[in-house]
């Protein structure tokens, strides 16, 4: 199967899933508890106004012709008006969307930085003292939750040295050293954690790709342990650990919900908070949807990315 024939497929997979995220994401919404001509009129509301506020918002409609309406207008760009702020929905996603991708794309790369010369040390010094201590730190990474980090890193880092502010947000554009010193914290609290998992796949890919018989081979030919490990080894571990990678920045993008609490930072997170806590059906459906989408393109990155590393991937069996 050709590449081009390979991504067509993906596309139409990804167009398949998109449409079961559109009919859970509004399914869950139309179940939260709560009126929501009355969240936003309050309880001193008369019948009659409730009632026109329901009609106003279609709310009175069946489910699938409001579904329907939905669908179409997200076809044509418009994913509806914020309950809560007002404005459009696009708009508000539009404002806070870069900042989270800012946090998650520099955690990702402090997670990278981090992971993969550590799980690379360790591999190449199995069952001794680094490789150890390297399995210590991925066993703590994974049991403490992303929150939890971020609390640890204020206390140490902002409370204890002084080193950060304990969080907001300044855009790039307004003070560009501001910004940076506000990501260093929440993007420094996401990268450890997500340090581990790809330390522990690097690690268990490096011992995989140096126990092959073509490494053995490198070796009886005399070549230096720093040129089979670098050169023959970590290009052919590294494929699997980049679908990891992928797998954590989508996870990254999922857990600035928490983080951006944690740090009072203005993204998508916090918006997505914002719309459960004021049940903002429109926003809450719209960041659904963003989240996915971002979730079903680092994969397809991934995917994409397989066949850069080794070009001898053929994707659905032989050609």
């Amino acid at each position: 199967m050709s590449m081009y024939n390979y991504v067509f497929r993906r596309v139409g997979f990804m167009a398949v899933t998109l449409f079961f995220v559109t009919l859970i994401a509004f399914a869950v919404t139309n179940i939260l508890p709560g009126d929501v001509a009355l969240l936003i009129l309050g309880p001193n509301a008369t019948e009659q106004s409730l009632e026109a506020l329901q009609t106003q918002l279609g709310l009175n409609r069946p489910l699938y012709v409001q579904y329907i309406d939905w669908v179409v207008g997200l076809l044509q760009g418009n994913m509806g008006e914020s309950l809560r702020f007002g404005e459009p929905v696009a708009q508000l996603i539009a404002e806070r969307l870069p900042r989270s991708m800012m946090l998650a794309v520099a955690a990702t790369l402090v997670a990278v930085v981090l992971s993969v010369p550590l799980g690379v040390y360790a591999a190449v010094n199995q069952n001794e003292a680094p490789d150890v201590s390297a399995s210590m730190f991925a066993f703590v990474g994974i049991s403490m939750p992303i929150f939890l980090w971020g609390l640890v890193f204020i206390l140490v880092f902002a409370v204890w040295l002084n080193l950060f502010p304990t969080g907001g947000y300044v855009s790039p554009s307004e003070d560009l050293v501001g910004s940076l010193t506000r990501l260093v914290l929440p993007a420094g609290a996401m990268g450890f954690a997500l340090t581990a998992y790809i330390m522990r796949m690097t690690r268990s890919s490096m011992l995989e790709v140096l126990s092959e018989e073509y490494i053995n081979l490198a070796r009886a030919k005399g070549m230096s342990q720093r040129v089979i490990v670098l050169r023959h080894a970590l290009k052919n571990a590294i494929i699997p650990v980049i679908t990891v990678i992928a797998f954590q920045f989508s996870y990254a993008f999922g857990g600035v919900v928490v983080l951006e609490e944690v740090f009072f930072w203005p993204g998508i997170g916090r918006l997505t908070l914002t719309a459960i806590q004021s049940r903002d059906i429109p926003l809450i459906q719209g960041c659904i949807l963003v989240v996915a989408l971002i979730y079903m393109f680092s994969n397809f990155a991934a995917d994409l990315l397989y066949a850069y590393f080794d070009p001898r991937i053929r994707y659905g069996g032989d050609d």
